[in-house]
């Protein structure tokens, strides 16, 4: 049996946190020694999202790759390795499909099994995925806010307005060309024609016009 490891943080800050690369692989060499194992290779993923599935990360596909029938794999923790549902249930039952072992450390073992680390870990894995969903919406919705006090939250500027000491002031010039905008789809003009009228393209044209009716001030 060949056992591997897997690590993984997503920014520099992170690193030097108590997720560190070096406390999460101290963490993985310590269990298998628990269990009288030897790892024979540890793959790092410096610098990459949690929301990218698995076997699209680098080191991820690597690791798929390279377990297999009988192996075992150990992660510190359930985020450390995926951060969608549906990733996780589903490169969950190909490992048990081939045979290959899945220990989440936090989750008290191999989650591959019919016990209730697994059932523990299907529960966490949707819990996880819609804690991700409520924060970006919390996030888009602070920027709302900010937006709508004139405040530069960040991303990109929006058309119609420069950043000027942190905060959105008018562009002039870009505001004469929204209401032409306005205009010419408040005539029944078509998207291209608008575009065509001021060197936009069609779908450049419908963001600017779906922002505004979004945030109609």
């Amino acid at each position: 049996m060949k056992v591997y490891g897997y690590v993984r943080v997503s920014t520099a800050e992170q690193a030097n946190s108590g997720e560190s690369l070096d406390t999460q692989k101290a963490k993985i060499t310590g269990y298998a020694m628990m269990q009288g194992w030897t790892v024979t290779d540890i793959f790092v993923e410096a610098g990459v999202s949690g929301s990218i599935p698995l076997a699209d990360r680098p080191e991820g596909a690597r690791l798929l790759a390279a377990a297999g029938k009988g192996d075992m794999i150990i992660t510190p923790k359930l985020d450390r390795m995926f951060r969608s549902a549906s990733d996780a249930l589903g490169t969950l039952e190909e490992l048990k499909d081939q045979g290959t072992g899945l220990v989440m450390i936090d989750l008290g073992g191999d989650v591959t099994g019919n016990g209730i680390s697994k059932l523990v870990f299907t529960i966490l894995s949707a819990v996880a995925e819609n804690e991700r969903e409520r924060i970006r919406e919390r996030i888009r919705d602070v920027k709302r806010h900010l937006a709508s006090q004139g405040i530069y939250g960040g991303g990109k500027v929006p058309f119609g307005y420069d950043v000027v000491d942190g905060r959105l002031v008018e562009n002039a010039e870009q505001q004469a060309v929204l209401q032409k905008l306005k205009q010419g789809r408040d005539e029944g003009l078509s998207l291209r024609k608008i575009g065509e009228a001021h060197g936009m393209q069609a779908m450049t044209v419908k963001r600017i016009l779906d922002r505004i009716e979004r945030n109609p001030d």
